[in-house]
């Protein structure tokens, strides 16, 4: 494939440039590679790269943060398409949060939420199948039939309720949504709706610009209750209150739609009143840290998903070294990413010096594109992801392969289980809240 770097200033260019490669190495059209898409995404508030990631993390508050995040219009940092992307690190984050307050109390709605990312990387660590499968018994039965596929009336937003049909378009226009959205979203799909929360997370992650398995997956188990101690659910007046109302005035359905009654109310209409105790407590171990042997003098770099930017680990470790992402088939064809998120990861790929993208199997390319530089190792950044640790398992017969890890976000040494957020967090929080380099501020 082309460098992108010639279209940095161009986006246009850029972008039909990526929907005709992509379309070359897939034989698929690029969804909604059209020029009214295109258009729409060179306006679009997320654009990738490091550059634009140090812009939006100036402009955070955490103490309007912790005060205004539950609001959908509230000042929350819109950073999570960054960091999924490796563009911005967890402790920079932090770090930026701290030196914006008096007292690190004040930083610490948001400094949670960080911890949240941290958590749901370490589960996916211990238990990679549990991204895709049930963690613990369902904590609630839905009264009727689930079902296992996205009805057209909601991946069209044309369902006759003003909030859910905005929540719709709104993914697959914009590539992002607030949390409350997201939650309310989930829950209305898998307990009204019936769906089974793989088939609303599978759809996130085409659309989701921050799209992560494992950040994703877990919170839709988090809303069904198969890694959490009750399904979630809410109600009109939650609706209303986070929303300012701007739903409900018009709605159609108002006085009649699903969201109303009390919880007591809804529970009752949505689950099956049984007595029987689960059937486990859930108890998730931490994994044992990725093995690294000894880091090489020279190497070839492999960016990730998880590591696109000049802060990656393997890219700080190797500056001068070729560096290669691959567009992965089998990732393609698993999450059918939607254009948009095609498209941020290339503004991200567009900010590196002199990276080769290429389209295919990325173990071949790698063993290939190391045997051409004459490269004796390959370095990557450390990632729960699955897919790069198979990865690593086929290239281990004939090259080395080093995990270079990220700044340290916080001290698990003593996280002994990973089965509630709850339990991580009282464990880890007081080495969080601190910055890379503490003062006595703090």
């Amino acid at each position: 494939m082309k460098s992108l770097q010639p279209y940095r200033n161009d986006s246009e260019a850029m972008h039909s440039h990526i929907a005709r490669e992509f379309h070359l190495a897939t034989g698929h059209e690029l969804p909604a590679s059209t020029p009214v898409e295109i258009e729409k995404f060179s306006g679009s508030q997320f654009r990738g790269g490091r550059v634009k990631a140090i812009e939006q993390l100036q402009k955070i508050d955490p103490v309007r943060y912790g005060r205004t995040r539950n609001f959908v219009s509230g000042d929350v940092t819109k950073l999570s398409p960054w960091l999924r992307h490796g563009a911005l690190s967890l402790t920079e984050v932090r770090d930026a949060a701290l030196s914006k307050v008096q007292q690190a109390s004040q930083a610490e709605k948001l400094i949670a939420e960080l911890g949240w990312r941290d958590y749901w990387q370490r589960v996916r660590a211990a238990r990679p199948e549990g991204v895709w499968y049930d963690f613990e018994t369902p904590a609630a039965r839905h009264r009727g039939q689930v079902i296992d596929y996205l009805p057209d009336t909601v991946a069209h937003g044309e369902t006759g309720l003003d909030c859910i049909d905005a929540f719709c378009k709104k993914l697959t226009h914009d590539g992002w949504l607030h949390n409350h959205e997201r939650m309310w979203l989930a829950s209305w799909l898998v307990h009204t709706r019936k769906v089974t929360w793989r088939v609303g997370a599978a759809w996130f992650l085409q659309h989701l610009l921050d799209a992560d398995p494992a950040s994703n997956n877990f919170s839709w188990q988090w809303v069904a209750g198969t890694f959490s101690s009750k399904p979630y659910i809410f109600n009109r007046e939650n609706l209303e209150r986070f929303t300012a109302g701007i739903y409900c005035e018009t709605c159609p359905a108002l006085g009649h739609c699903d969201f109303e009654g009390t919880y007591e109310q809804l529970n009752e209409k949505l689950f099956m009143n049984d007595s029987d105790e689960r059937e486990m407590r859930l108890t998730i171990p931490p994994v044992v840290s990725w093995d690294s042997s000894d880091v090489p003098d020279e190497s070839l770099v492999w960016m990730t998903l998880d590591s696109l930017s000049v802060c990656s680990p393997a890219k700080l470790r190797f500056p001068e070294s070729p560096a290669i992402f691959v567009f992965d088939q089998h990732w393609l064809s698993d999450e059918l990413p939607s254009y948009k998120r095609i498209a941020f990861i290339c503004e991200c790929l567009a900010d590196l010096p002199d990276v080769e993208i290429w389209f295919g199997d990325t173990a071949s390319i790698l063993q290939e594109r190391a045997r051409a530089n004459k490269a004796d190792a390959i370095s990557v950044a450390n990632t729960s992801c699955p897919a790069v640790r198979r990865v690593v398992d086929r290239l281990s017969s004939t090259t080395s392969v080093v995990p270079l890890e990220w700044p340290s976000f916080c001290d698990a040494s003593k996280v002994k289980d990973l089965g509630r957020f709850s339990r991580y967090w009282n464990k880890v929080s007081k080495t969080a809240l601190r910055p890379t380099f503490a003062d006595d501020r703090f």
